[in-house]
């Protein structure tokens, strides 16, 4: 009997508007083992200029034995609007901007797959990348949602929270 090789963690970056909510939402899906708030592709190495180009980010591991980037990017377009340029919800700007990032050209060539093949694909507006650039966000802005719970969101609750699985409660 030939053993089936488990592959170790992989790593993403989903940027969807404001990360608050993207990270909160991706935290709790299927495969996803751990989650953290950035900026994507600036051209700086700190939180501390002004805007270099950056789109808030989640840098999101996840393992590839449970989930998949095809899966992962069904559950992405669950919470943007795939046909908005800069713009999430109330959020506005480019550092709003919908994108799938990746070191793994396997990765980008999923993301590309899964566009291409929806019906809507000559309309979306979500940038698939190479990742040139992460910068991790301040404290006060991983897990926010995690934290601060009432903080303001652009994604419904019953959308956020659609696939926890632990009690609110117990969190």
């Amino acid at each position: 009997m030939i053993e089936k090789k488990e592959r170790e963690n992989e790593e993403v970056y989903f940027a969807g508007g404001c990360l608050w909510g993207v990270q909160e939402f991706l935290r709790h899906l299927p495969g996803v083992t751990q989650t953290e708030a950035g900026r994507a592709n600036g051209s700086t190495n700190t939180t501390k200029s002004e805007y270099d180009g950056y789109a808030e980010c989640v840098r999101t591991w996840f393992d590839p034995n449970i989930t998949s980037i095809k899966d992962l990017m069904e559950y992405f377009f669950e919470i943007i609007d795939p046909y908005s340029v800069n713009k999430q919800g109330q959020d506005v700007g480019p550092k709003y901007r919908t994108g799938v990032y990746s070191l793994s050209e396997d990765h980008l060539l999923s993301a590309m797959e899964y566009i291409d093949g929806r019906e809507d694909a000559s309309k979306i507006a979500v940038e698939v990348l190479p990742l040139s650039n992460f910068v991790r966000s301040d404290d006060e802005h991983q897990d926010r949602l995690q934290l601060h719970p009432n903080e303001k969101c652009h994604i419904p609750k019953e959308i956020l929270h659609k696939y926890r699985t632990q009690d609110p409660q117990s969190l």
